[in-house]
Formats: structure tokens, sequence, C-alpha cells
């Protein structure tokens, strides 16, 4: 498999009410952004959606803890807390730190919330791109998480559309023959931080396309795929 990844340049600001779906067909009309082609996967950043569908709250831009009550608004469980970081389980079932609530590239003054369903985000863009290009593309809404027992950050998808969330490879045999009995690739957050890695933190850039992904992994999916269930959660 060889994959080929770039940023989507020459989107600007979004607000609330743009329709990503047609403002990514404009961006991807011509090179070096595109054309798009069947097959291509699209990762749009949580940001973007965030704004598009009119997720951000005004705060108290002079209080660095102004959005901690959004925190709380936003979670279903206060899984740990230490100092004023706030880890939470979302609506959506995400364990990640401040319920997925951002500032940065945010307006002084706003915070940005999760969308309420980034699935159903996911497979908008989807279907607009496929109405007026003709084409079949998969979408991943991605967002930078921090990970248990692990420094650092990393993209993950909170929202798929036309790819799939988990590629499951049990019962198939591994390079030496073995049958896998337990392997169960997520391949959304793998895509997730491949498009992050060509789009960088501080560049502004909030697309990428992803190209040359296995066919097979084009189909209908859902963030139910990913999220482990809580009777299956060892931790809790």
């Amino acid at each position: 498999m060889k994959l080929t990844a770039w940023s989507v340049e020459g989107i600007g600001e979004i607000v609330p009410g743009d329709q990503l779906g047609d403002i990514i067909v404009d961006a991807c009309q011509t090179e070096p952004n595109g054309p798009l082609l069947n097959g291509d996967v699209l990762v749009v950043t949580q940001k973007i959606v965030s704004k598009a569908e009119g997720r951000l709250v005004a705060i108290d831009p002079d209080d660095p803890v102004s959005h901690k009550q959004l925190v709380e608004d936003e979670a279903v469980r206060i899984v740990r807390r230490r100092g004023d970081l706030i880890i939470t389980e979302t609506k959506h079932g995400f364990i990640c730190a401040n319920s997925g609530i951002d500032l940065s590239n945010v307006e002084r003054g706003y915070a940005a919330l999760l969308p309420l369903d980034s699935d159903r985000s996911a497979r908008r863009i989807r279907d607009i791109i496929k109405a007026k290009l003709g084409i079949e593309v998969g979408i991943i809404v991605s967002d930078t998480f921090g990970r248990p027992w692990r420094n650092g950050l990393t993209d993950v998808a909170i929202g798929v559309a036309g790819v799939a969330g988990v590629v499951d490879l049990r019962g198939t045999p591994d390079a030496l023959g073995r049958i896998m009995h337990v392997t169960e690739v997520c391949v959304a957050d793998e895509l997730a931080s491949t498009g992050e890695l060509v789009m960088g933190k501080t560049s502004g850039v909030p697309v990428a396309v992803i190209r040359g992904v296995d066919p097979t992994w084009l189909r209908d999916s859902a963030m139910s795929e990913i999220v482990r269930p809580a009777q299956q959660d060892l931790f809790r």
C-alpha cells in the first residue's frame, strides 16, 4: 500500500452557518489541493466543524478558568481531577481533557464545544461532496487527544463517514500464517494522525486529503465502532 497525504490550503475563517462540504469542494477544484478522486479520505478538524455548526460559547477572556463550568456541563462523568485539569467522559462517550472544550484557534472570548454529533457532521460533508462531484469519499472529523500512560498528543477520529472506524483482522493469518485472535486496528485514528502530520498544529490548515487507502476500508461506519462499551472497560 502507498499512501499520499497533503494539506488543503486556502480555506479561510469559518463562521457559523458555513457549509463545509461546499467550501471543501471549492478549495479542491484544482491542483495542488485537488481534484478529489473516488476513494480519497478527507480529515477535517473538529474546530472548523464546531465553528460552522455554531458550537461557540462566550467566556470571560480575562479569567483563565472561566470555561470550567462548561467542562462540567458538557460531561456525563468526571473521571479525574488534578488542579485545574479535569478528565471527563463526554456525552459522545469520549474520555478526554476538559470535555474536549478548546480555546486555541478560536476568537478571544469564546470557547469551542465539540459537535453534537460528529458522525452526522461527517456524513453531511461526504454527502455534499458526492452531490457536487459525483464521487465517493471518506470523511474523518479529527480532534487532538492525550493518552493515558503516554506523553504527547495525537489526533484521533471523533466522527466518521464512508470510512471504517475499526478494521477487524481476527480470524485472518499473520505474516507467518498464525491466526490472529484479538487484532482490531483503529484505522480511523491512524488516518486522523496522518492528516494532522501534514496540517500541523499552528499553520491554520483545517483539512487534509489522504489518497491510496485500502478500498475495503471505504464503507459505512460510526464512532460506535471505536468507543469501547462500558462493560468492556477494565478501568472503570
